[in-house]
């Protein structure tokens, strides 16, 4: 598991390295009250939407881990390299998939007050999808030629 010289950073780490839907008052240790968390899909303000966010996230999923590949962290701002692999009933049969991505963290009071994730949103579900998905991945191999 990757380190930091950052305790917040290292318990965020932590967390999300262990996080299923029987332990997400875990991110409750991380999170200021008032988070804003934001991805491709979602503007979330507040720990308890942020908790009702997750909630609903893993009980439509089969599963989902995430592995810290890199961080950076320098004064309150962290950058962390993740891989996540995960499997949605409704994504390919339920196979596992694998994204990839990145998160920018933002600490105050020794509690993150901003997370923000980065990722390519049509490789996460569009490319799961029946026709829809080989098209999308057409396009991404013909823009590549």
């Amino acid at each position: 598991m990757v380190t930091t010289n950052n305790t917040v950073t290292n318990t965020f780490i932590e967390v999300y390295s262990q996080l299923n839907k029987h332990n997400l008052a875990l991110l409750d240790s991380v999170y200021h009250p008032d988070i804003v968390f934001e991805d491709p899909a979602h503007h979330i303000a507040g720990i308890d939407a942020l908790q009702q966010y997750f909630k609903a996230l893993y009980c439509n999923i089969n599963s989902c881990t995430f592995v810290i590949n890199q961080a950076v962290v320098e004064n309150e701002h962290a950058f962390l390299q993740w891989t996540m692999t995960f499997s949605h009933p409704r994504l390919q049969q339920g196979k596992p998939r694998i994204l990839t991505g990145c998160t920018q963290l933002t600490i105050a009071q020794q509690q993150i007050i901003y997370h923000r994730d980065f990722f390519d949103l049509g490789a996460m579900l569009y490319e799961g999808l029946p026709v829809i998905g080989g098209v999308i991945k057409h396009i991404k191999a013909r823009l590549g030629q």
